[in-house]
């Protein structure tokens, strides 16, 4: 929790400074591709977390992951280097794309299927997505062949379950109560 209020204050001043300079855009996709390679890679995560590499190490890694960053988000891993906090760098990416989405009024909505979403459904799921909420949305296409059939819709905090393992699950509780 510590953490990730840490991240937060980061990118913020980030985000501000961002939008300062009118390159809150070019950030943003640099953030983008910091979160999704942290999430995706294991070892870059155990590189960031481990207190054996050295800090001009984890730099020098980082700058060769990703080239062509904007001159803040290289500043950022500076920062978070010089103040020890570069294990938290995943975070603070994915913080800054949550707040410039709520600033330009987008949002992210995860929907998990059994098998690949066509456009013709993603496009539905877009238009309903904006009819709930009132938001643009970008889609987040996950799948999972353990919910057997149907779809699972996450934006924000709301979460709609109209998965075939979930009403198994609820008419098992149903038979076990009775």
């Amino acid at each position: 929790m510590a953490q990730t209020r840490t991240a937060i204050r980061y990118a913020k001043a980030v985000l501000d400074l961002a939008k300062d300079q009118n390159t809150a855009e070019v950030v943003h996709a640099d953030m983008k591709s910091i979160a999704n390679a942290v999430a995706a890679s294991t070892d870059l995560k155990d590189m960031l977390l481990s207190a054996v590499v050295p800090s001009a190490t984890k730099k020098s890694a980082l700058l060769a992951v990703f080239t062509g960053l904007d001159t803040l988000s290289i500043n950022l891993i500076d920062t978070l280097i010089t103040n020890k906090r570069i294990a938290i760098l995943g975070t603070v990416a994915e913080q800054y794309n949550e707040l410039y989405n709520d600033g330009e009024g987008k949002q992210v909505a995860t929907v998990t299927t059994a098998v690949s979403l066509t456009e013709e459904l993603k496009a539905k799921v877009l238009a309903k997505v904006k009819e709930l909420t009132g938001k643009e949305a970008e889609i987040l296409s996950v799948v999972d062949e353990s919910i057997l059939g149907g779809f699972i819709l996450r934006v924000g905090d709301m979460q709609y379950d109209a998965s075939i393992a979930n009403k198994l699950n609820q008419l098992k509780k149903e038979f076990t109560l009775n």
